[in-house]
């Protein structure tokens, strides 16, 4: 039908994302590149790459570098967890008072970059928190 037009690049899955998704979603491409340039590390959003992720923060924390200087990182890498439990669920990313949280469809709220930089404390685990949030009920 004339009136019926066909845009194939609105329906793409980045296009129709939440306003909220912008930041979270640039950071955690930037922690992608970073680790494929850096790190010779690939990052593919499953939920297995996090077991990586998970390492490579230990081993920054190990090594005993400032939490200043990663920061950016640990916010990539929290962004990156968070995308994987967007794509897995089909949850989605709001922002309240400067911080990202993930909702998922069961309505639950996940704060992945909180865990990343408790995961740099030493106290958390952004594969644990991905399993968590992936979970049925809570």
């Amino acid at each position: 039908m004339p009136g019926d037009l066909a845009l194939p690049y609105v329906t793409t899955h980045q296009e129709t994302r939440p306003q909220a998704a912008a930041k979270p979603v640039r950071w955690a491409a930037d922690a992608v590149t970073t680790m494929r340039e850096g790190a010779r590390l690939r990052l593919d959003y499953s939920a297995q790459s996090l077991w990586r992720v998970d390492r490579m923060i230990e081993e920054l924390r190990r090594e005993g570098t400032p939490h200043a200087a990663v920061e950016s990182l640990l916010r990539g890498f929290g962004a990156y967890a968070g995308e994987v439990i967007v794509r897995q669920t089909g949850a989605e990313w709001w922002a309240a008072d400067g911080d990202h949280w993930v909702r998922t469809p069961d309505g639950r709220l996940w704060n992945p970059v909180d865990e990343a930089r408790r995961c740099f404390a030493g106290h958390g685990s952004l594969r644990l928190l991905c399993r968590d949030a992936t979970s049925a009920g809570g």
